[in-house]
Order: structure tokens, then sequence, then C-alpha cells
């Protein structure tokens, strides 16, 4: 699993590419891009709350699109920090599910370093690929 942080992207905006062996991979390093953009140093989350996770969608992109938002979404409606656990995705009668396990704790400014106010999830660029290594992701967050 891993991600790169993009250089050309809008000025208020982080893209990144995420990439993996398996689509769950892809889109678990998703995640883990979406939750650097926010806290700087992500090894101080400690697992304090668990939600679970569960999204469809037609689209690949949008089933990407709607779990990422789910980050922010814990972030500004309940102060808390989260990493994807236990990602998975699967296509059934013609959707895409997305289930996973949200882990983290309310935001402390005393030990989280917030990276940036990640605002929301843009359609910008939003790309969810197979490539010759596995899965690449490609999103652009608006901060």
């Amino acid at each position: 699993m891993t991600y790169r942080f993009l250089d050309d992207a809008p000025p208020a905006d982080v893209g990144f590419e995420a990439a993996g062996a398996t689509l769950d991979e892809c889109f678990q390093s998703a995640a883990d891009a979406t939750l650097n953009a926010m806290l700087a140093n992500p090894d101080a989350l400690q697992c304090r709350v668990r939600h679970a996770l569960h999204v469809e969608h037609e689209s690949l992109e949008l089933a990407l699109l709607t779990f990422l938002e789910q980050l922010v979404y814990y972030k500004d409606a309940a102060a808390e920090l989260l990493r994807a656990t236990g990602v998975g995705v699967t296509q059934r009668d013609g959707r895409w599910i997305v289930e996973a396990v949200l882990e983290g704790e309310a935001i402390d400014p005393a030990r989280h370093q917030t990276a940036g106010d990640v605002k929301a999830v843009t359609m910008h660029r939003l790309k969810v690929e197979r490539t010759p290594r596995g899965w690449q992701a490609t999103a652009v967050l608006d901060v």
C-alpha cells in the first residue's frame, strides 16, 4: 500500500495518488493519504472509538469519494480523527460496496498536530483504475 501527494493540484487543494496490489489496499492507501492530509502525526492516533462503515455506489470512483468523505464527516461532525482498517471493496449486482472499520479518537490539540483542514473530497481528477501492478486511485481534497 502506497500513496504520494501531487505537486500539480490546485493551490487550495491537496491531491494524491494511492496504489495497492488489490482494490482493498488501494482504498486503504487513499484513506491513509486523507488522514495524513488532516493529521501531521498519524502515529499519535489511538483507537478509542470505532465505527462500522458501509457505502455503496454504482460507480467505483463515487464509492471511493463517499468512503473518503466519511473520514471528513467524522472530523467535522464528531471532532474525531479516524483511520480506516479492514477495508473491503466488492462488486455485487452492479454496485460497488465498501466496508471498513473506522478507528481513532476525539481530536486532542495537545497530541494531534493538524496538517490541514480538509473540507471535502472533490470530483476533480477523481479516478480509480486497474494498472499492471494492481490498482491506482487519484483524488483531490479541498483544504
